[in-house]
């Protein structure tokens, strides 16, 4: 079985429940035909790069699967019918799945949150420092084995 990253943008005007359920129908569509999800990620509403449909804002969500090569095919199908689903991307991958992604939070709120990691970073990064050993001298003489 091969290693899939499927990436798909649904329509953010759909209800909550409405979504989830779309969601599950994709997931479920990979287990009924002989895959496995590893790993769903909802990375939430996100301003799309031009409009789709009239719509400039679309809700991603990206699914790492492991599936036979034909199922690719079958999910993309089933996307291009669904009307709720703007764009999709299905893509091979290799090695392990990556880190999980934390989504997007305020501006205001990853300012605060820096300011409050910086205060305690500044008094460990001056420990080390002073307790560094001093940098050797290297000498550019030749042995003096060489020099003769």
């Amino acid at each position: 079985m091969n290693q899939y990253e499927v990436m798909y943008v649904i329509d953010p005007t759909l209800e909550d429940s409405a979504r989830t359920e779309l969601i599950n129908r994709f997931s479920e569509l990979v287990k009924k035909n002989g895959g496995e999800v590893d790993r769903v990620d909802e990375w939430g509403k996100r301003r799309l790069a031009y409009a789709i449909q009239y719509k400039t804002e679309g809700y991603y969500v990206l699914m790492y699967i492991k599936a036979p090569a034909d199922l690719p095919r079958e999910i993309e199908r089933n996307m291009q019918i669904s009307d709720s689903v703007l764009r999709y991307l299905t893509v091979r991958y290799e090695g392990e799945l990556p880190a999980k992604r934390e989504p997007l939070r305020p501006y205001a709120a990853r300012e605060a949150a820096a300011s409050a990691a910086e205060a305690p970073v500044a008094a460990t990064e001056e420990a080390p420092a002073a307790e560094a050993p001093a940098a050797e001298v290297v000498d550019d003489e030749k042995p003096e084995s060489e020099a003769e």
